[in-house]
């Protein structure tokens, strides 16, 4: 299947590039934000939108516009929340009539989130975070969680057990602070990027499917309540 490119209008005007996957007889559509260092167009980021609409699920990847520049330097919170909300809208125009999720990789998840807990992004079911950036590497901290608890849509955070942006304590304290709305999944021995070492038996490609597996059965609950 081929990626349909896109572009996405802020309200200031402002366009950037996305890219939409959607399989035939799709039944949600997951807008992905990419992380900080790297555009939409990341393997990583390709694996999960080929890899959702092997699954039936479409995706609406974009790019922030810092990374349409090619700035390494990401956008403010404002200007990157705003990007969510207008690929949110795309996504709703362009896919309608399926339930909608939202949410990223990394610095996409969270800004997700932050806009989320702004002003609840419309039709949005739920968030699905691809590695939840809880705290900078080697500064544990909860800081970046405080916003989710104005959160009221269910939450996925699919998080590997190396991942130095996110102590496995820490995160943990903060899913069951979240009671009922949140849901984690542990990809054993893997990293933020979702690699695993040879040492542990397991390949990338192999945490890939199962993280997209566990969204695909969270998507499927939540769009059925």
């Amino acid at each position: 299947m081929k990626a349909t490119a896109l572009s996405v209008t802020l309200d200031d005007g402002q366009q950037v590039s996305a890219l939409l996957e959607l399989p035939q007889d799709a039944r949600a559509c997951y807008v992905l934000g990419h992380g900080a260092g790297a555009g939409m167009t990341h393997p990583f980021m390709t694996a999960v939108a080929e890899g959702l609409a092997a699954r039936g699920i479409a995706t609406l990847r974009y790019q922030f516009p810092y990374m349409e520049r090619g700035s390494r330097r990401p956008d403010t919170p404002k200007l990157a929340q705003a990007t969510v909300r207008a690929a949110v809208a795309e996504a709703a125009r362009q896919v309608p009539d399926v339930a909608l999720f939202a949410g990223g990789k990394s610095f996409g998840g969270r800004m997700t989130s932050q806009a989320q807990a702004a002003s609840p992004l419309p039709g949005v079911r739920g968030l699905a975070f691809l590695g939840f950036p809880l705290h900078p590497a080697g500064k544990p901290s909860v800081e970046r969680a405080a916003h989710l608890a104005d959160i009221d849509v269910p939450m996925l955070f699919l998080q590997g057990t190396r991942d130095e942006l996110a102590e496995q304590a820490l995160l943990q304290a903060t899913v069951d602070e979240l009671g009922a709305r949140a849901q984690l999944h542990w990809l054993d021995g893997a990293d933020h990027s979702f690699h695993v070492l040879a040492r542990s038996g397991r390949k990338d490609v192999e945490v890939m499917a199962e993280a997209l597996d566990a969204m695909v059965r969270w998507i499927d609950a939540v769009a059925l309540r």
